[in-house]
């Protein structure tokens, strides 16, 4: 689709320059050492051509779009908007448990600015290369700055961490800390102050997310369920629980949080960490006799993996979760309903 611009610099120009690193791969080039995809065709025409997955595994397909204004601030650094919209893609597939394998690029642009194509090029890369992800196709056009990416994997469905398969009494765990994100957009929104260097480390969590993807691997055959926590912690985890049909306990002030929120006010950190979103940490239940596994996974990623809380058994209806706070007491409906709210796009939050 053509770029309606002036700039003799047109939409063939742009892709060429800036997004043909994998235009003409070698009929034989493999994904990595150990991959299954054969990559026949990539950027450059109608098209991309893969070969299937090796025999029993299948693609995992998920697609996010980011649009300027509402998932990002004007005006944002474009190395670090490429490392965030690649890294939301690969979240999902960590959280299916699937190898990233290769990725589409869709871009609306106001106008062709080559200096930011150049850096938002080199963010792109920088993290594809860094899990081995090639840019197959997509598409440009002009518009609001908008972004779409389209992330392919591979994975056994055996071993697919599908929402639907939590099991009552499984433990809920998270990965890493939640809740710097919603801190640092806060501070942006002014809705509260930071220090400079505090607004330093949060913003980059908000920025540039790491893709647990070494974890949703090693999870498989471990965990039952698993879902990335993009729109809120306890909003995520209930769609862990409608799928699976089941309800849920969580220990509120057991939920992992950096120094920097645990220095914040009660409150203040317990709506970042339970309700904030673009954490990108993986949440995930599973049988209390893996507890030792999961925790020689934890020293062998180095990455802080904390149990808060297990899922528990429905009747007539399913999705709740009991909030319980530091003292093990049970928090009133008021509070809790305020805590369960998650980001939704079409409604005011």
């Amino acid at each position: 689709m053509p770029t309606d611009t002036a700039n003799s610099f047109g939409e063939f120009d742009l892709i060429e320059r800036y997004f043909s690193r994998h235009k003409t791969p070698d009929l034989s080039e493999q994904n990595s050492a150990e991959g299954s995809i054969n990559f026949l065709l990539g950027v450059g025409d109608d098209c991309a051509l893969l070969s299937p997955p090796m025999l029993g595994d299948v693609l995992a397909v998920t697609t996010d779009m980011l649009v300027e204004g509402r998932h990002f601030l004007p005006g944002a650094d474009p190395e670090k908007l490429a490392h965030k919209c690649l890294a939301v893609n690969l979240s999902d597939l960590a959280a299916m448990g699937a190898k990233p394998i290769a990725f589409t690029l869709s871009l609306a642009l106001p106008k062709i600015n080559e200096p930011w194509l150049e850096k938002f090029s080199n963010g792109l890369y920088a993290l594809a290369d860094t899990y081995h992800c090639k840019l197959i196709g997509g598409d440009t056009t002009s518009g609001p700055l908008t972004i779409s990416i389209t992330a392919f994997g591979e994975v056994n469905p055996r071993e697919a961490l599908r929402r639907s398969g939590a099991v009552a009494n499984d433990d809920i765990w998270i990965s890493n800390v939640v809740g710097d994100a919603r801190l640092a957009l806060g501070h942006l929104r002014g809705e509260w102050p930071l220090k400079p260097e505090v607004l330093k480390r949060t913003q980059a969590r908000m920025d540039t997310p790491t893709a647990r993807v070494a974890l949703g691997l090693a999870l498989r055959q471990v965990a039952n369920s698993a879902i990335d926590i993009s729109d809120g912690l306890l909003g995520d985890l209930r769609h862990i629980l409608k799928a699976s049909k089941l309800n849920a306990q969580v220990l509120i002030d057991d939920v992992p949080v950096s120094k920097d929120l645990a220095d914040s006010s009660l409150e203040l950190k317990r709506l970042c960490s339970l309700k904030g979103g673009d954490d990108y940490e993986l949440c995930f239940t599973a049988p209390e006799f893996n507890r030792e596994i999961i925790e020689g996974i934890s020293k062998s990623l180095d990455i802080k993996l904390t149990r808060i809380g297990k899922v528990t058994s429905a009747t007539d209806t399913f999705g709740n979760i009991e909030l319980f706070d530091g003292d093990k007491q049970l928090l009133d409906k008021e509070l809790t309903s305020r805590y369960l709210g998650s980001f939704d796009h079409f409604k005011r939050n």
